[in-house]
């Protein structure tokens, strides 16, 4: 798995675009479980999930705790790993950097940076690859 974060129209589109041109592009729905989206995997062709800002906003509408979602993402998070493994898939996780702004004083606002920095934490613990674009610019974090 690769993971590409950083902030809006940083340039994480077109960084992805170049390295995996014959990719399959996916957008998480509000609600969907990341491993439900194996069913788009094709063997041996990258898949890029992208949407995950719109995915996470979602999340806040839900009774889940933050540890419960944590809890969840962990273990799709792995089953989804497994799954591209076993049909040689390379995943690819496009997100946005939340946490070098402003803290939001809305509630609703601070828990979506808050999601948003564990999820790229734990996506970043499964990739073999992390990346950080700014300006059009990738810096490698890891791999």
């Amino acid at each position: 798995m690769q993971l590409f974060i950083g902030g809006a129209s940083a340039g994480k589109r077109n960084a992805v675009k170049q390295r995996f041109p014959s990719a399959v592009w996916w957008r998480l729905a509000p609600g969907q479980r990341l491993h439900e989206v194996a069913h788009v995997m094709l063997p041996n062709t990258p898949l890029v999930l992208h949407g995950l800002f719109e995915w996470l906003t979602a999340a806040l509408d839900s009774d889940f705790s933050s540890d419960e979602w944590r809890a969840q993402w962990r273990e799709d998070l792995q089953r989804l790993n497994q799954t591209a493994a076993e049909d040689n898939v390379m995943l690819v996780i496009i997100a946005n950097e939340l946490g070098r702004g402003l803290v939001p004083m809305a509630r609703d606002q601070r828990r979506l940076r808050d999601l948003s920095g564990w999820f790229t934490q734990d996506a970043a613990a499964h990739a073999e690859q992390v990346w950080y674009v700014r300006h059009g610019l990738l810096q490698a974090l890891k791999g």
